[in-house]
């Protein structure tokens, strides 16, 4: 059996709720590890048909002395739904789960949300543990207890704040992630380089130099890290989004909208965050005179990403503008925007205009 390689150990602390994210490599080989924060004696592993044949047999072997059930689901952004989580709901119930049974999201942030959401509400609330498998999910979803499923209408609209009791990653589950999923985690990579600037920008800057994008950097874990940590710090301070930590959406307003429009088919969700953030980029440009300089260097990172930066021509602006009036960010019937009035420097804005919104959308059009 490989020896597990711990980086160090982050706790989350929040007022009611404390739990470790592990972060290292042979994680899931690794029995002691998977078994140290789980004391039921029922388990559920929720994952999906991608995940379910390279990674289950790793879990149902710790757990091979108690109840281990499992629900593989389809893979995609699509089927984050009200099936899938009744899917859940109808196997805990056929296999007569009790309220102190644990829930285990083995996957990605689609399989994390679905069954944070499944373990916040079944019998009022159920333990669970996240084991991130993509860069996203390790990097961004699986920590701050954010649980939801997708409505037609709206991206993330049902859902609730849940607090897992362990985060656990394997490193060596993105060396079977494939090149696409790899670089939409780049995309939340980038947005935590946005929001603090300073040295995390220029590592992760020199990162995408170095050949990031194809999963060739001897930075990698100390990124993941670094923005476990950044992202610990605002839900330690926020856990509910009432304040500092809605900065997290930057970029997100547009990229639910786009997702939201193409009935989350056409991107993967870093994807939709790449080109919002260039939104997001070009907006701060008119709003908050974001310079010249650092727009481009934005729109030299995502390209250093190979990550989409550009609308599609053929999607409707009056149509998209119209999915952004269902963001679950809207307050006092106000879209809210994160805005940087520099790299690091990022605020919330209650106060776009129409006609400044729908200038950006027009020059955020490939080719323009």
């Amino acid at each position: 059996m490989a020896k597990f390689d711990l980086c160090p150990n982050l706790i989350i602390r929040l007022p009611n709720h404390e739990y470790p994210v592990i972060i290292g490599h042979n994680a899931l080989a690794d029995e002691d590890t998977l078994r140290r924060y789980l004391f039921a004696k029922q388990v559920l592993i929720v994952t999906n048909d991608t995940i379910a044949p390279i990674y289950l047999n790793y879990l149902q072997s710790a757990f091979a002395d108690r109840q281990c059930d499992v629900v593989i689901l389809k893979d995609g952004e699509i089927f984050k739904n009200q099936e899938s989580l009744f899917t859940i709901y109808d196997t805990l119930i056929a296999k007569k789960h009790h309220r102190d049974t644990t829930l285990i999201a083995l996957g990605g942030g689609v399989i994390g949300d679905l069954t944070g959401f499944a373990a916040a509400t079944y019998q009022r609330g159920v333990h669970f543990i996240q084991i991130p498998t993509t860069l996203l999910a390790q990097v961004d979803a699986a920590i701050g207890g954010k649980t939801a499923i997708n409505h037609a209408q709206a991206k993330n609209m049902i859902g609730s704040f849940y607090q897992p009791d362990a985060v656990i990653m394997d490193l060596n589950t993105l060396k079977t992630l494939p090149l696409r999923e790899f670089r939409a985690g780049l995309a939340e990579i980038i947005k935590y380089a946005l929001l603090v600037g300073g040295d995390f920008l220029e590592l992760v800057d020199e990162a995408l130099q170095e050949g990031l994008s194809v999963n060739h950097s001897k930075k990698l874990p100390a990124i993941i890290g670094e923005c476990c940590r950044i992202k610990a710090q605002f839900v330690q301070e926020d856990e509910r989004e009432i304040g500092r930590r809605a900065l997290l959406n930057l970029g997100h307003t547009f990229a639910h909208a786009l997702e939201t429009y193409t009935h989350y088919t056409r991107w993967l969700h870093g994807e939709a965050v790449a080109i919002g953030l260039y939104c997001a980029a070009l907006l701060s440009n008119q709003q908050a005179q974001l310079d010249e300089k650092a727009l481009h260097l934005i729109d030299k990172m995502l390209i250093m990403a190979k990550l989409p930066r550009r609308i599609p021509r053929d999607i409707n602006l009056d149509t998209l503008r119209a999915c952004m009036s269902q963001d679950k960010k809207i307050k006092n019937n106000n879209l809210r925007f994160v805005l940087m009035k520099a790299i690091g420097n990022c605020y919330i804005d209650n106060n776009v205009s129409e006609n400044s919104l729908r200038s950006v959308l027009q020059s955020a059009i490939e080719g323009d």
